[in-house]
């Protein structure tokens, strides 16, 4: 059953009850703070398809066109490959240090005579995980994609199998990749802008180091040319270093799609994850990612809500060795409305209650959804502030317990 749950600033934030926010324009509680009247929106014109634009502490979508219509991502596709590769490192299958070879058969399929982007990866060459995830994003290497697939489970088709087990995982529901570089797969693989946008955001926030580790590489030095020279790259990102704040993520070129762009930048404490497609060349991809993030963070602001860290609410958890788990807020959540916006709000916990245990730490069991006066609502996930695992009889019979008398 899924479970609102009111949301009150006071000590009764912690308890089991559902709870509604409101939020007069001054800040303060109110009740009747919330009005029906429209707001109006900031204008945004654009040429491109394809766009759309989320500001992700808050999970506002600011902008859309064309935001569920599938197309081939090409290189883009690296960072669903990023993905899976950080989250084996972060569950410790996968060593960062680890050494994997590049095999005769990769080097022959992928070298820089045949395949595209690449970072010039050698036959017989020992290169770590670390290493391939750098030329992966910074210089877009089909190579470093081949080889972490192979090398991860044996061949690209298999990697690809987790590939797609995870997007589904993770909520991509009109997205398939065929394969881990994005390469011309015969129209296997497709994503939508608004399955690119979730995973940026899980990407982000699954894996905050990771992203800042390889995501804004501005140059990458790897392999020596004909004349023994270093061959240095620099990242394709076209507004990494142009645009204050731009952090990454990757760009995407097919005859099919144009030039796209899923891109990410962070200012005043606000991050903006956006897709742009369709555009017919690389100078116009350029100027509309720039004009569409300098609109976000120009029109529109961010008002915190809730502090990193602070616990909004609790869930019962049937069978574990405690009753409830706190929800809490991994950073801070903020409404976000057109600047100078007069108007309040309402924020609602949502969840589905009693959770199953075990319930691991950091995993996500509830949303709160902000419904500013006259806007869409927004939504940002909630995490479980500790573990909870399954418990014993005595465990079952503490709980019945608890939720009959509420100790």
């Amino acid at each position: 059953m899924r479970r609102r749950t009111t949301l009150k600033r006071s000590a009764a934030a912690l308890g089991l009850a559902a709870m509604a926010l409101a939020m007069a324009p001054s800040g303060t509680p109110a009740d009747a703070a919330v009005g029906e009247a429209p707001v109006s929106r900031p204008l945004y014109t654009t040429e491109a398809p394809i766009v759309m634009l989320k500001d992700l502490d808050s999970g506002a979508i600011l902008f859309e066109r064309g935001a569920d219509k599938r197309f081939a991502p090409a290189s883009m596709a690296k960072v669903m490959t990023a993905y899976v590769v950080l989250d084996l490192i972060a569950s410790g299958q996968l060593p960062r240090d680890k050494l994997f070879t590049v095999s005769e058969a990769t080097w022959k399929k992928w070298n820089g005579s045949n395949g595209g982007s690449t970072m010039f990866l050698r036959a017989g060459e020992k290169i770590s995980v670390d290493e391939l995830l750098k030329g992966l994003i910074t210089v877009s290497g089909n190579d470093a994609a081949a080889v972490l697939a192979v090398e991860i489970d044996g061949s690209e088709e298999a990697f690809v199998r987790r590939m797609n087990e995870m997007a589904a995982r993770i909520g991509m529901t009109s997205s398939r990749f065929g394969t881990p570089s994005g390469w011309p797969d015969g129209g296997v693989t497709k994503v939508s802008a608004a399955d690119l946008i979730t995973l940026a955001d899980r990407l982000i926030r699954d894996h905050p180091a990771g992203y800042a580790r390889y995501f804004s590489i501005p140059k990458l030095q790897h392999g020596k040319a004909p004349d023994g020279t270093p061959i240095v790259q620099p990242n394709r990102n076209p507004i990494l270093g142009r645009f204050e704040g731009a952090d990454g993520l990757k760009t995407g070129h097919t005859a099919e799609a144009g030039y796209c762009f899923l891109g990410s930048a962070k200012r005043g404490g606000r991050r903006l994850i956006m897709v742009v497609a369709g555009m017919k060349s690389e100078k116009a991809r350029r100027d509309e990612a720039e004009r569409l993030m300098t609109w976000g963070f120009e029109a529109w602001e961010g008002r915190e809500i809730v502090t990193a860290g602070a616990k909004v609410g609790r869930l019962e958890v049937g069978q574990g060795d405690k009753p409830v788990v706190a929800a809490e807020a991994a950073i801070p959540v903020r409404v976000t409305v057109p600047k100078g916006f007069a108007g309040g709000f309402r924020a609602t916990m949502r969840a589905r209650a009693p959770l199953k245990a075990p319930v691991a730490r950091g995993s996500r069991i509830a949303e709160l959804v902000v419904a500013p006066d006259g806007l869409p609502p927004q939504v940002t996930p909630l995490l479980a502030a500790n573990d909870v695992a399954k418990g014993g009889w005595y465990d079952r019979a503490r709980t019945g317990f608890y939720r009959l008398t509420g100790w």
